[in-house]
Formats: structure tokens, C-alpha cells, sequence
């Protein structure tokens, strides 16, 4: 018997382990306390779908998306732990800044500032862990 994923859920969750090891549980928690089917819609389609594709490496598709999280200006506690995962999968504290600066030129300085200080937390548990 294989050890690869066999559902949605379970290849999502793999995959978002790889982003940050402590978040498949906490996620978990949380979608399967709002409905038992969240978590295969919702991550199903978001990681086993559209993260997972081969198009793009996972270290360049977080970078995207801080880049559209920053941006959205309405997503802080997704901004904050897609900068954490960005930093996982190698993206460099300078790349973060310049990230956040781009998003100032295109989303302004109200997105950028709420990015900054997201990032500042991403920093903050980088030095922590």
C-alpha cells in the first residue's frame, strides 16, 4: 500500500505542510469545525488543484501570493501566513521587501503598510522558531 495521498483533502494538507509543518492541524481544527466538507472544497480546490500544478515552483507561487494578498489589503491572518511559507520555501527577507514595495507602487501605501507589518511578524516568528 503507497503512502501517497489519496483524497483532496489529504494531498491539500501535504501540501500545506510543506509550507508551514504546525498548520495542517490548526487548519483543520478550523474548517472542520465550520462544516465537514470544508476542507476538501476549499483546500481541495486552492492546494490539490491549483498549488500543486507543475507550472510553477511553490517557492515562486507564494511569492505571488503575498504579492496578491498584500494587494487585496483584506486578507491579514492569509498574508501572514503565506509570508511565513514564503520564507519556508526560501524566499529571502530582501525579496519580502521588495514584494512589499511593488505593492505600494500598484495597491498603495495603505496595502503596503498593512503587508509591512505582516511581514514584521513573519520576520519576528522566522527569529522565534
Amino acid at each position: 500500500m503507497s503512502d501517497a495521498p489519496t483524497t483532496r483533502r489529504d494531498e491539500a494538507f501535504a501540501l500545506l505542510a510543506r509550507l508551514e509543518p504546525e498548520a495542517p492541524s490548526r487548519v483543520a481544527r478550523n474548517l472542520d469545525d465550520f462544516d465537514a466538507d470544508a476542507a476538501e472544497i476549499l483546500l481541495g480546490f486552492a492546494f490539490a488543484d491549483v498549488v500543486a500544478r507543475d507550472g510553477l515552483d511553490l517557492r515562486t507561487r507564494e511569492m505571488l501570493t503575498v504579492a496578491m494578498l498584500g494587494a487585496m489589503g483584506t486578507a491579514q491572518g492569509q498574508l501572514e501566513f503565506h509570508l511565513r511559507a514564503a520564507l519556508n520555501t526560501g524566499v529571502t527577507r530582501e525579496e519580502v521587501v521588495e514584494i512589499v514595495l511593488q505593492v505600494a507602487v500598484y495597491a498603495g501605501i495603505p496595502a503596503a503598510m498593512n503587508a509591512m507589518s505582516a511581514a514584521k511578524a513573519a520576520f519576528r516568528a522566522q527569529d522565534a522558531g
